[in-house]
């Protein structure tokens, strides 16, 4: 067992993220960021390589999705081993990290949100997304429900003092998009 989750349980995540990472490939996603640099951090929101790099400001809410998986699958699914509730989680990020690189939802993030120039996810940030998920998820494992809590809000009240955005916005506005949101998010 490492972290909670047995041997079998992490060969089953490898594969799902393996066969993740083939079908964003089929999708002609590109490896890394075509700027041809790979970098750890990138910070800058408006730029053509947010979304393209290991990590950046939407990173926080891939852990929040764990953090959220985790917890619903306790509530739904309480008598289900760590690994497959993991697994479960991996496939839902999966999906929609494949559906947010079709041209529908690019599309619409370039209409109705701050990503004016979003042109999708490098597989690199797309599997590093999935990544930050899994942390998430694992961490919310180990942690009481009210500090996971916290932290989710700690991570939401900074990425929209930070960058004027967050989880809660990101799917409102592709949701509901608020004419006033955009307005003030494109001001910071």
């Amino acid at each position: 067992m490492i972290l909670g989750v047995s041997r079998k349980g992490w060969l089953v995540a490898a594969g799902l993220i393996a066969v993740f990472t083939t079908i964003l490939f089929a999708m002609g996603r590109p490896p890394i960021c075509p700027c041809g640099t790979i970098s750890l951090w990138h910070g800058t929101v408006q730029s053509n390589q947010n979304s393209q790099q290991i990590s950046d400001w939407y990173s926080f809410s891939h852990i929040i999705h764990g953090f959220i998986f985790y917890g619903l699958g306790r509530w739904l699914l309480p008598r289900q081993p760590l690994w497959a509730l993991l697994a479960l989680a991996i496939g839902i990020e999966a999906a929609w990290e494949i559906l947010e690189n079709s041209p529908i939802i690019i599309d619409r993030y370039r209409e109705v949100t701050m990503a004016f120039g979003y042109s999708g996810d490098s597989i690199l940030n797309s599997v590093s997304d999935a990544l930050f998920m899994i942390a998430g998820f694992l961490a919310a494992s180990r942690m009481r429900w009210w500090v996971t809590v916290a932290i989710a809000i700690v991570f939401e009240l900074f990425t929209l003092w930070t960058i004027r955005d967050n989880l809660t916005l990101n799917v409102l506005m592709l949701v509901s998009p608020v004419e006033a949101i955009k307005e003030w998010q494109a001001g910071g």
